[in-house]
């Protein structure tokens, strides 16, 4: 059974908007709600970053910033259901401000447009416990949607099992890389986790709820257990040994999230409010949900069918969505300036053009398939120390790896750049989101002229202040190795493809 299977028809249907729909759970619900029967609008600061995924021509796409009144109300307008699943988690100290702010956007603009239900996918709330931060601002945007005045439905999950959420990326690389690992107490903390499959099919039933339905829901699997319960059980679902795990009572959660993120690829920015909620005891309190939402007949998905659900997923690069496919925020998000007096700045610039006797076709499947598992194709050691130093400060790092192996669509992570732009066969263009005194772009042309083939790989960088322009002054020297390596290696790669793929043509003929 798939991860995203199980969910019911509807009756009638509605116009849903889903926020939130580049992240991980809005990305999934969207082919859902559409399967359903429902009639789909998306809203999204860039437009641009939807226009590859497979249901892209099947919804309205509005563009609007959540934090925009104005807006946010005309993308409300006509809506019978509103999703909210904006969270700003990795927008480091402000982000409670920022969630109570465009909760507030959101709940008057819902109230205005006379939308008919509001959904909420929040956090679950131990009684008589001091909060995380994160759980406390989800609490506090579940208070602000329910004042609104609009009928709405909140639904309370601990940790989402599914490949690519960032709690299940933070279990199963520390799972995978550490046999024997020293942790903090809150590995002792009880915890109910919940399938991808069965939030989804929470999500799409609310749709269809009463209008009289107006309260907080929690939602959970059928497994309590403490996270060091979740280490061990994911090992024997992935077929890795019995870890050896030392609790201390010494790791503070700033110390625990950058631990966390030097091991797997959340950031600390995300790994912090993540590991200060496991602290908290987020166990059900009551299964009401089963009223207007029952469970399916087989029963809600185990902690072992959602985990083997997920390791197969990654296994078959099939990940729908990913906890990477939301934005770093502070990233820029304007196209490449192709006037080299944008804005009035300096745009430093480092192209490298090559030819070779490969095919544009063999060429452009080296150029999309580069990063994550297979690399950059020059100077290895370079590009990991740039991604340790990249993590040491706070930044993504290389770890974000890539969503498929073989296929890129735009608003796709890759390391630390993301797609920007991509059309198919010869243009791939990659925005820095690592941390940098600038902004920086790094692009590819397959170009065929003459009957030959040629790469053209341009890397630009956009300065901030002095220090932008010394950064790119002190990284002059190392451009020839590495850029000059990638366009060749790039290049030699396709020409050992286009040549495999002439001699398997030879045997078959013969």
């Amino acid at each position: 059974m798939a991860e995203t299977d199980g969910t019911t028809s509807t009756p009638t249907a509605k116009t849903c908007l889903v926020t939130g729909a580049t992240g991980y759970i809005g990305g999934r619900l969207v082919p859902v709600l559409l399967a359903a029967g429902h009639r789909v609008r998306v809203m999204t600061r860039a437009p641009e970053r939807l226009r590859d995924h497979p249901w892209a021509g099947q919804v309205e796409i509005v563009r609007a910033d959540a934090g925009d009144a104005e807006a946010v109300a005309a993308a409300c307008a006509g809506a019978d259901v509103v999703y909210y699943l904006i969270h700003a988690l990795s927008t480091g100290g402000d982000f409670e401000e920022t969630d109570r702010r465009t909760a507030r956007v959101m709940a008057r603009a819902a109230q205005e447009a006379g939308v008919g239900r509001l959904v909420y996918l929040g956090g679950l709330e131990p009684q008589g416990e001091v909060l995380s931060p994160h759980l406390r601002s989800r609490a506090e945007v579940a208070e602000i949607l329910l004042g609104s005045g609009v009928p709405t439905a909140v639904l309370r999950a601990a940790v989402v099992l599914g490949s690519g959420s960032a709690s299940f990326e933070m279990l199963r690389y520390l799972t995978e890389r550490l046999p024997v690992m020293v942790t903090p107490r809150w590995v002792h903390s009880r915890i109910q986790p919940i399938g991808i499959r069965d939030v989804l099919r929470y999500l799409v039933g609310c749709a269809t709820l009463p209008r009289e339905v107006h309260r907080c829901f929690d939602i959970g699997g059928p497994d309590v257990m403490t996270y060091l319960e979740m280490m061990q059980r994911f090992a024997a679902v992935a077929g890795l040994s019995r870890r050896r795990i030392l609790p201390v009572p010494v790791l503070s959660p700033g110390l625990s999230s950058h631990w966390v993120g030097l091991i797997t690829p959340v950031p600390a920015s995300i790994a912090r409010p993540l590991v200060e909620s496991l602290r908290n005891t987020v166990v059900c309190t009551e299964h009401d949900i089963a009223e207007y939402v029952p469970d399916p007949p087989e029963g809600l998905l185990g902690f072992d069918e959602a985990v083997r659900l997920a390791v197969q997923r990654v296994k078959d690069a099939t990940v729908a969505t990913r906890w990477s496919s939301a934005s770093t925020p502070g990233a820029p998000s304007d196209p490449l300036p192709t006037d080299p007096d944008w804005a009035g700045g300096t745009l430093y610039l480092d192209e490298k053009t090559r030819e070779t006797p490969a095919s544009p076709e063999a060429l452009w499947r080296v150029v999309e398939g580069i990063g994550g598992e297979t690399g950059w194709y020059s100077f290895p050691l370079a590009w990991e120390v740039r991604g340790w130093l990249d993590r040491a400060v706070g930044g993504v790092g290389l770890r974000r790896g890539r969503r498929s192996a073989s296929d890129l669509y735009v608003g796709d992570a890759l390391d630390f750049w993301r797609v920007e732009e991509l059309e198919e066969g010869r243009l791939l263009r990659l925005r820095a989101e690592m941390r940098l005194p600038g902004l920086a772009w790094l692009e590819f042309h397959v170009e065929q002229q003459d009957g030959r083939t040629r790469l053209r790989q341009k890397a630009t960088f956009k300065p901030s202040g002095l220090f932008g322009h010394l950064y790119w002054r002190v990284l002059v020297p190392f451009h020839g190795p590495i850029f000059g390596g990638m366009v060749r290696n790039i290049c030699r790669a396709a020409e050992e493809g286009t040549a495999a793929a002439a001699g398997q043509r030879r045997v078959r003929a013969a």
